[in-house]
């Protein structure tokens, strides 16, 4: 049992979507500090790892749909540093929240977490909702603005500004996150 969990937000990605060209620029950015990060999870006892993504409307979709669909989608570069391995902790998600209509919460409770590291994307959609509906559970909140990708920038600097100020969310380097 751990009291903290990182949690990988939307990063299975086919990238076929109408923002998905902006996204995946900023995505490019992300990708070498969020797979060392969640390399350092996977290495460690003390970290949960927990993939959490949008089905996309498919609801017959299992996990390895979903990581399927992104390693052969548009931007595989850019799923594959970061893809869950055999095993991964994986759920589905319906809408903007990591928590909207999912088990997370009850899997944050029962794993004992107390802390929360947001990852993925979209800054100012995903990571946004997700940090508010932790905040309001109780969660310490931490997201690493390195690890984090935007559709548009002004939005997503303006996301990690009220994360960090209404939501007391510690904004920090991804390499600050698992001490």
């Amino acid at each position: 049992m751990s009291n903290t969990a990182l949690l990988v937000v939307d990063m299975l990605n086919a990238y076929r979507h109408p923002d998905a060209d902006m996204l995946a620029d900023n995505v490019t950015d992300i990708v070498e500090p969020l797979a060392d990060l969640i390399n350092e999870a996977r290495s460690r006892d003390d970290v949960e790892l927990i993939y959490v993504n949008d089905n996309y409307g498919d609801f017959t979709a299992e996990p390895s749909d979903l990581v399927r669909s992104a390693l052969d989608g548009a931007r595989p570069e850019l799923v594959r540093p970061i893809a869950p391995h055999e095993g991964a902790r994986i759920m589905t998600k319906v809408r903007h929240s990591a928590f909207y209509a999912t088990p997370l919460e009850y899997l944050l409770t029962r794993l004992e977490v107390e802390k929360v590291i947001l990852t993925g994307q979209v800054t100012e959609q995903c990571i946004l909702y997700s940090a508010l509906d932790a905040y309001v559970r109780h969660y310490s909140v931490m997201v690493p603005k390195d690890a984090v990708a935007h559709i548009d920038a002004e939005l997503g600097a303006a996301a990690l500004a009220m994360m960090e100020r209404n939501m007391s969310a510690e904004i920090v380097a991804a390499e600050k996150c698992l001490p």
